[in-house]
């Protein structure tokens, strides 16, 4: 069973990477990666589905943050019903993602900012090294920078020292990490398409 299952994957992995550089294998190619977007999507549902088992569970023995649960199955439920009724375009979708679930997340990206201000402040208060209060600095100086006030941005900060870091060397870094994993995974890639690993056996 192994053997067939290495087979299968490194065929399937010869033959999307060749339908890049062979015309020939290109409609072959194209019928894998529809494959495996349905298999994507199936694998979604199970993981909703089971997701929801688990918060119906939690709701049913009364746990602790049971109401939290049951709020993320009626939203979850309501979502998807008006997705599949009126659509992502239908003006109501519309409606329901810039009136909550937009505001939601800006909410939660709010509170990540100042959960990571608040971090680097304990961080120091352990540890005060040279690269906690680089942290503890760039964190600062984004987040006064993005504020603004009645008239506009914060001189300096706002108009020079932000847009430095963000578009210079935070813009750089992503740069060098979306690089290093477009490496890891070429070579995971190969690995699993030679056969060295076996992720998909169990072990």
């Amino acid at each position: 069973m192994r053997v067939l299952t290495t087979v299968i994957a490194i065929a399937a992995g010869a033959l999307i990477l060749g339908g890049y550089f062979l015309p020939a294998l290109a409609e072959v190619q194209t019928l894998l990666l529809n494959w495996a977007i349905i298999l994507a999507g199936v694998a979604v549902l199970v993981g909703i589905s089971n997701l929801i088992s688990v918060h119906t569970d939690k709701i049913s023995r009364k746990e602790k943050g049971s109401a939290y649960s049951a709020l993320l199955i009626i939203g979850l439920v309501a979502t998807l019903s008006f997705g599949m009724i009126l659509r992502p375009h239908h003006a109501t979708m519309k409606i329901v993602m810039n009136g909550i679930i937009i505001p939601a997340e800006a909410s939660l990206m709010g509170v990540l900012t100042v959960s990571l201000l608040y971090a680097a402040i304990r961080l120091l208060r352990r540890r005060a090294d040279l690269m906690g209060i680089i942290f503890l600095s760039t964190a600062a100086l984004l987040l006064f920078g993005s504020a603004t006030l009645p008239l506009g941005d914060i001189p300096l900060i706002g108009t020079l020292l932000r847009p430095w870091v963000t578009q210079i060397l935070a813009l750089g870094g992503a740069r060098g990490i979306l690089i290093g994993v477009a490496l890891g995974t070429l070579t995971t890639g190969l690995r699993v398409l030679f056969g060295a690993d076996r992720p998909y056996g169990g072990n």
